[in-house]
Formats: C-alpha cells, structure tokens, sequence
C-alpha cells in the first residue's frame, strides 16, 4: 500500500523530470520540492489560519481573565482554557500540521531517492518494477546521474578541503539555519510567552531545526536538498502573502504590515 501510494508515484514523478529536464538529478529534486509546496499550499494558509486563530485567542478578554483567575492553579488553568479552545474552536497545534505533514513526504522522497539511484543489477531491476511504462522510457534513465554541484546524492553530504582531514557538512549547516528562520518567520509573535502555543511554537523553533540537521547529516544528501528547497521556498511563500514577522528574528523591528488575502 506505501509503495503504491507513495513511493511508485515520488519515483515516477522524479524520474519524470529528470527524463525530459536536462537529466540532473538535483534540478529534479528543486522542482520536485516546487511541486510539493505548491500542493500543500492550502495546508500552509490553514497553518497561517491557526496561528492568527491563537494570537487573537490570548488577546481574548476571557483568556486574559483565566489566567487571572487561576494563576495560582496551573492545572485548572490548563482544564478552562482547554474548554475555552473547544468552545471557540481553535486547534492550538495547527500551525504544526504541515511540518507534520511533511514526514510521510520526507519518507517517501527518500525511499524514492535510493530506489531511483541504485547501481547493482538488483537494485535497477527492483526500480524498473516501479516505473510506468506509459510514462517513461526506462532505457534513458539508467544509469541514473546522482551528481549535483560537489555532492552525491544517494549518500550524506560532505565538502572536503585540501588540508583538512574531515568533511564540512555544509549542507546540513544551510537546513539547520533556514529551517529555524522560516519557523520563526511564519510564527506569529506571542502577546503572552507563557501561554501554552507559545511555549509550543518555541520549542518548535529549536527542535525541528536540529531534527532536520539531524536527518540531513546521516541520510542521503538528495534529502537535504529537498530541505533547503522546501525552505527557501516557504519563506518566499510567505513573503509574498505578506505574512513574515521579521520582529521574531530582529525584536527590535517595527512589526510587519500583514496583507490579509
């Protein structure tokens, strides 16, 4: 069911690209990223609904008085703002859902990467089973170019220097840096540090950052590009619907004009 779902469709679609798009592997990859991010465009405007649906939500006059009310009582404090979030319908982990989203695409696009890359007689003959004929002509794609700049894609990426004995992982230091800046970009700056999607939010900024460093470091650099790009992208995505709140990174800066659309 997962390969018929998602890893014969990533593969094909990736090799479709890569057919009749110059045959490089990391352009493929970039687009193939394009593409994601312009189907999930609807998850990331309810991503912006949920985030503004809080922000407004701790501006509430009844959010502001149960913490009043129950400062002292953090556990009731919690149990009465759960009912108000049921109330007013506000799901405090909505601007959490596409990163959430993103890991079966993640999986996906690197069971793809391997399968799509494979060498050995066994590893191409098990991808030949997941190519549609009727969409692509197997005999010019094989063999597979995995080059893209200094890196391999089908394996960690790392840039070496003469003099130096170990390898830069450059790569992982780009999706590390811009995973944090879109996350911190797209969120909304808390009216109260201490409400509960403000704590959530900030973890968020540092943990998924360092997990996206994490898988970018061990797996297939072809996974690390498609980080990057999916990044840079989103932040452009945001940009142009008006929604980056530049005060998150530079506190002193006057808040952003938000475009509503």
């Amino acid at each position: 069911m997962w390969d018929a779902i998602i890893i014969t469709p990533f593969i094909n679609i990736l090799m479709f690209i890569y057919q009749y798009l110059g045959q490089n592997f990391g352009i493929a990859v970039i687009l193939f990223t394009l593409l994601i991010r312009l189907v999930t465009h609807p998850l990331m405007v309810k991503q912006i609904k949920g985030s503004q649906a809080m922000q407004e939500l701790q501006q509430d006059k009844r959010w502001q008085d149960l913490q009043v009310k129950y400062k002292n009582d953090k556990e009731k404090l919690q149990q009465e703002q759960a009912k108000l979030i049921q109330e007013l319908g506000v799901n405090p982990f909505s601007s959490c859902l596409p990163t959430l989203i993103q890991f079966p695409i993640i999986i996906g696009l690197y069971q793809a990467i391997i399968a799509a890359s494979g060498n050995a007689p066994m590893e191409l003959l098990k991808l030949t089973k997941h190519i549609y004929p009727w969409l692509l002509d197997v005999s010019n794609l094989i063999p597979l170019n995995n080059q893209f700049l200094w890196m391999d894609l089908t394996q960690p990426e790392r840039l070496y220097i003469p003099g130096l004995s170990f390898g830069i992982p450059v790569l992982t230091i780009i999706v590390v840096v811009t995973s944090f800046l879109q996350t911190k970009l797209s969120m909304p700056p808390s009216a109260n540090s201490k409400d509960q999607s403000a704590r959530v939010n900030s973890m968020m900024s540092i943990y998924m950052p360092l997990l996206m460093g994490w898988i970018s470091f061990s797996l297939a650099s072809g996974l690390a590009l498609y980080f990057v790009a999916s990044n840079l992208i989103g932040i452009l995505q945001y940009g142009l619907i008006g929604r980056l709140y530049w005060e998150n990174i530079f506190p002193n800066r006057k808040k952003a004009v938000v475009v509503k659309k």
